[in-house]
């Protein structure tokens, strides 16, 4: 009989994750929480575990081009991160809006908030990628690089920056759809989106068969292509009207009363986030000003932390989600319930995390640095086991802030992480690494500092209960 029972959990284990991927329509509102949780978060987290390879990828194959190639690359991403927050923050209003309006049974108000919100990402990356395109040489001068960097680098920081456009849909999009209550095809979408720039990558970078040379320009072009295939599959499903979104043409007519509420609660979320990304360049300029070595260990030290975070990251996103449906279904206890279960799911997992990073970091990083760099080797390494010590609570955090986000109430994540990136991270990773013995060790353990005190801030306010009763 307990055989019996234990096979019968396994199946149900099974048919759950299957249904998960499979991307089968359910109302979140009714079954049960920890179901919901797995439906939402197993897709999520898949679609973020393919982002990470993503970076893994790049950061594999650009070592193998030099330390220039990889500092310059890592100071790039630093400042792609703002383009990051912008398709984030538009994608938290997106998710949001629509999420709530699917949770009211609105289905063609949802759809509509959908279509405007592509128009305003439209917008916001033309508006973003003409001056990144034009001032890119400038910018990495900005952040440290040395010269011969960016001589190097320069056509890969321009195409990068100029192409914005892709990075921001893909996040916006995928928004919608989790928002929609359909994870699985944000998941399908990176997917292929990734697995086009894995494919890609060797190809251009090295020159292999019929395809040029192109060094570290080839990266930034397998990149772009396999986030604008990602894309069009996404387009796809939008005009095929996949789930409970129907979208027609005439939804995506400008509608300034939408609009103006997208950008309510996508303004505070893309600051939320830029205040958060601006804090890493900024660290990254400090770690820059030890070399060229010192740089490209830890931008591959932040490849993997990428890496690790970015599934955990897809957990909190059914949090929204299911924050948001439920808020519009009138059901505020279930809504809290729904964070109460990812939290402890979302520790549990960085938990391993941390235990890989304090005991494993070595091996990892030498997968990714030659056996030569032994320099890089070791700044790569202390990076990763001085910032994995705060994962726990940040585990927590993290699940927490995307509540806040998915209730539109982006506000209060914004202040905190005003307050913990810029009024404590920042200069106390200053002070330390500048005005004790510390050196570069004083920028790390500046990170897991600030990230506890932030997860403890957060816990804090939504215990109050005032993310419950706003309007979207």
């Amino acid at each position: 009989m307990p055989e019996n029972n234990s096979q019968h959990k396994v199946s149900r284990i099974y048919q759950v994750i299957r249904s998960a991927i499979r991307g089968d329509e359910y109302d979140y509102t009714t079954i049960d929480l920890r179901k919901a949780v797995i439906l939402l978060a197993i897709p999520m987290m898949l679609e973020l575990v393919l982002e990470s390879v993503f970076a893994i990828v790049d950061i594999y194959f650009v070592n193998r081009i030099g330390v220039h190639a990889v500092s310059i690359v890592g100071l790039t991403e630093s400042v792609i991160t703002i383009v990051f927050s912008v398709g984030i923050g538009l994608s938290a209003a997106a998710t949001a809006m629509v999420s709530r309006r699917v949770g009211e049974k609105n289905y063609d108000e949802a759809a509509h908030a959908g279509a405007q919100s592509i128009v305003l990402a439209i917008i916001t990356s033309v508006v973003l990628g003409v001056p990144g395109f034009i001032f890119a040489g400038s910018i990495l001068r900005l952040m440290g690089a040395e010269p011969a960097a960016i001589a190097e680098g320069l056509p890969y920081a321009r195409i990068m920056l100029g192409s914005n456009v892709v990075i921001i849909l893909l996040f916006l999009i995928n928004g919608i759809f989790r928002g929609a209550g359909n994870p699985s095809i944000a998941m399908k979408s990176l997917w292929i989106g990734n697995l086009f720039n894995i494919v890609l990558d060797p190809l251009l970078i090295f020159g292999i068969g019929f395809f040029p040379h192109l060094g570290i320009k080839g990266a930034a072009i397998a990149t772009t292509t396999g986030r604008a295939i990602g894309v069009l599959y996404q387009c796809y499903h939008l005009w095929k009207s996949t789930g409970v979104l129907k979208m027609k043409r005439s939804h995506f007519t400008p509608d300034i009363a939408i609009i103006r509420g997208l950008v309510k609660i996508a303004s505070p979320a893309t600051f939320q986030f830029i205040i958060a990304s601006a804090s890493w360049i900024f660290l990254a300029s400090m770690v820059a000003s030890y070399g060229s070595e010192a740089s490209a260990g830890y931008q591959t030290a932040i490849r993997l932390v990428v890496f690790f975070i970015l599934p955990a990251w897809g957990m909190s996103n059914a949090v929204a989600t299911l924050v948001g449906q439920h808020l519009g279904a009138k059901l505020p206890e279930r809504a809290e319930q729904s964070v109460k279960i990812t939290a402890w799911y979302n520790v549990a997992f960085m938990t391993v995390v941390t235990v890989i990073f304090l005991f494993f970091s070595r091996p990892l990083v030498q997968i990714f640095i030659p056996a030569a760099e032994v320099v890089q080797t070791d700044y790569a390494v202390l990076a990763l086991q001085i910032i994995s010590s705060g994962y726990i609570f940040y585990g927590a955090g993290m699940v927490i802030t995307q509540a806040f986000n998915g209730a539109g109430d982006t506000r209060t994540p914004t202040w905190v992480y005003f307050f913990g990136f810029w009024v404590f991270q920042v200069p106390f990773a200053y002070m330390i690494h500048k005005y004790t013995g510390i050196g570069i060790a004083g920028i790390f353990i500046a990170v897991p500092v600030a990230e506890t005190l932030m997860s403890v801030a957060v816990f804090l306010l939504f215990r109050t209960g005032k993310w419950k009763t706003v309007k979207v």
